[in-house]
């Protein structure tokens, strides 16, 4: 029976396999099982062993090759999970097929660029070199800074990475690891610290394990007590109510219309869908909130003024107020706005901030343009609505509004949080079919109800229309594809989580300190062991 080294460290049979060839193209493979750590397969605990072994390839790397791996560990992830762009651009949105592959080649080579630096600047400025001796490596599976590096260094460095990802070049904050554990205890940190918070005590607990794998001794026994008790306070976090019922419910009606996007914008569709909207709406007069999603009538707000009008008149003799997405056109300014209509008391617009490139905006050349507007869409080039936007009241309560994918923008909801009492969003991921997308969209704005305290009203086109409640419990939602209407009750919160009081920046300086300070640690053993070698050098002489 083979038996482990008598310091019981797996390093000796560990070790080969992380400086040969086939990690380095094993990287990809991993990364892409990291996908199936969210929604819709929600398998966890593959995204805690997915990174484990990616720290522990950046630990036993050279800088290259560090970069290396994140590349590739990366490219995997974002090829197995964001897929469903291919449906959008190329089946969609009538793009060229070598355009379309390019489009989403660029995304993945810049979301692994990211992590390939990431890896380059860990391997050369934060960890230590490994030693093949079996003295050294015996020392080397005791040694507590290694420990530190797997358990708080690479952690942190992946916070900075994600958060960093998150808004550089408008940012592209999807695949957070923090969502991976939304149906977890670990998901009690997200009132406090936000997703990036679950982020790293996920990264924490893949360093632990990776830590069991590395390390020996004593370092074995605090990595298992710094899991559990990253556990335990996640618990104990997830116990509490961060906010307090207003006193009053709300009735909503949500209504989702499925229409196929192929034909969405077809002349011939428009009065079917306009009649599609009367016809699921009307029974629902009375309800206290009706809730349409994004850019549901396919027309210019002010062409189909008289049908809103309408809606309107009659929703306010039940005592119904109205939130509708519809696409609007400012006669001031001559631009187009992907805005959300509420009806009450008066007509109040918001305009969404955060525009999808190469969808609502293109940041290519005037000659590109004419490729990627195949979409069917005659309103392509938006304009970006203001940073600062109120919330809209409807129903007596006042709402924070996001349109589709800016609700994965968590920062960018804090300042209306100080006023809502309920979350909506309105989203059409008819884009991208019977993909995850849906999915991964709907866990994300759980996360959001989560991280504000606040229930979340999601109308989508076709799907995942749903009621979130403040601890993201799906109250109820409706089957994709179909045509339907989802009526609940919710309770609308107020008062302030953690989170919401001071948004990212304690973790972002937390995690800067703990990288900074592995750097300068480094420079100065380095300096210290420069010094000896040079001293010994003096004594031979």
């Amino acid at each position: 029976m083979h038996r482990l080294p008598p310091f019981g460290s797996l390093l000796p049979h560990v070790r080969p396999f992380f400086v040969s060839r086939t990690a380095i193209w094993l990287a990809a493979p991993v990364g892409a099982s990291l996908s199936l750590a969210f929604a819709p397969f929600d398998a966890w605990p593959i995204a805690i062993a997915a990174m484990a072994w990616l720290f522990l390839g950046w630990h036993f790397s050279v800088p290259r090759r560090a970069a290396k791996i994140g590349f590739l560990f990366t490219s995997g992830t974002y090829v197995a999970g964001t897929y469903w762009l291919y449906h959008s651009i190329y089946e969609i949105g009538k793009a060229p097929l070598p355009l379309t592959l390019f489009v989403m080649a660029a995304l993945v080579a810049i979301m692994a660029g990211y992590t390939a630096a990431v890896g380059y600047g860990i391997a050369r400025w934060c960890t230590t070199a490994s030693s093949s001796d079996t003295r050294a490596a015996r020392a080397e599976a005791r040694d507590w800074p290694t420990a530190l590096q797997l358990l708080l260094v690479m952690p942190a460095a992946w916070v900075l990475l994600e958060w960093f990802r998150g808004w550089f070049l408008s940012g592209f904050p999807w695949l957070a690891l923090g969502y991976t554990h939304l149906d977890t205890p670990l998901s009690g940190w997200a009132p406090v610290g936000g997703v990036y918070t679950v982020s790293f005590a996920v990264a924490m607990c893949a360093g632990a394990l990776a830590a069991l794998v590395r390390c020996a001794g004593r370092i074995r026994l605090v990595a298992v007590a710094a899991v559990a008790a990253v556990w335990a306070v996640a618990f104990a976090l997830s116990q509490r109510a961060w906010t307090e019922p207003t006193g009053r419910s709300v009735s909503v009606a949500v209504v989702q219309g499925a229409v196929r996007q192929e034909m969405k914008w077809s002349p011939e569709q428009r009065q079917r869908t306009i009649d599609l909207y009367r016809n699921l709406t009307e029974p629902h007069f009375g309800v206290d909130l009706i809730v349409w999603p994004e850019a549901a009538l396919p027309a210019l707000a002010h062409e189909v003024m008289h049908v809103l009008q309408e809606q309107w008149a009659k929703a306010r003799a039940r005592g119904s107020d109205l939130v509708i997405g519809q696409i609007r056109y400012d006669f001031e300014s001559d631009v187009y706005h992907n805005a959300v209509l509420a009806l009450s008391d008066e007509a109040q617009w918001y305009s969404k901030r955060r525009l999808v490139p190469f969808s609502e905006f293109f940041p290519v050349p005037d000659w590109v343009k004419e490729w990627l507007r195949g979409m069917e869409l005659p309103y392509s080039g938006f304009e970006a609505g203001a940073q600062d936007q109120p919330a809209l009241v409807a129903a007596g309560e006042k709402l924070g509004i996001t349109i589709c994918y800016e609700d994965a923008y968590a920062s960018d909801q804090l300042a209306v949080l100080r006023e809502a009492t309920m979350l909506v969003n309105v989203t059409n991921d008819a884009w991208f079919g019977d993909s995850t997308a849906a999915h991964q969209h709907l866990q994300i704005s759980r996360m959001r109800a989560l991280e504000a305290g606040r229930p979340l009203v999601r109308a989508a086109n076709d799907g995942i229309s749903a009621i979130i409640s403040a601890d993201a419990k799906i109250q109820n939602a409706l089957p994709r594809f179909e045509p339907g209407v989802l009526v609940a009750r919710i309770e609308p919160r107020q008062g302030l989580t953690p989170y919401a009081r001071v948004g990212n920046t304690p973790l972002i300086l937390l995690c800067t300190i703990i990288v900074g300070a592995a750097s300068a640690h480094r420079a100065i053993a380095s300096r210290r062991r420069r010094a000896t070698m040079k001293a010994r050098a003096a004594q031979h002489v």
